[in-house]
């Protein structure tokens, strides 16, 4: 895989309208698209990209993208402890609903994500995401523009 210009997605739960809106803006700022995904989540609908199937282990797909991505690579993934990961390696970090992470908030972020699970194991529910929408879209492709634009600079 080459180690520059590209987006890796973080694809076991990335909804297929994000799939879509990152190959037609990929290919316009002509960055290569890897889809990582387990080999329980394979599939051929997009076959102009590139995908990479990982084992279905937990955390296998975060482990490959974590061992792949550089300075200047683009990550799609909702996955917070990724995220952590990757934004202090200068990666840009965006999820499928457009929020961009920083390596400020990371603390406040993992902290939270911390105390969820925390609940979840001594026995409590809690709230998952809302509904994916047309506004959590555009939202995305928004702030997917706005990140080739920062690169451009």
């Amino acid at each position: 895989m080459k180690k520059t210009r590209n987006v890796l997605v973080d694809a076991d739960a990335c909804p297929n309208q994000i799939k879509k809106a990152i190959l037609e803006i990929s290919n316009f700022y002509e960055y290569k698209v890897f889809f990582i995904a387990s080999y329980s989540h394979a599939t051929d609908q997009y076959r102009n990209a590139e995908w990479i199937l990982v084992d279905s282990e937990p955390e296998a797909v975060d482990m490959y993208i974590v061992n792949h991505s550089i300075e200047g690579n683009v990550v799609i993934t909702q996955d917070h402890g990724l995220a952590s990961l990757l934004v202090s390696k200068g990666v840009y970090v965006i999820s499928p609903r457009g929020k961009r992470f920083t390596d400020e908030e990371m603390p406040s972020l993992l902290q939270s994500r911390y105390y969820s699970s925390k609940l979840r194991r001594s026995g409590h529910r809690t709230k998952g995401p809302s509904r994916f929408t047309q506004e959590d879209a555009e939202r995305f492709s928004e702030s997917f523009k706005n990140i080739f634009s920062d690169l451009a600079e």
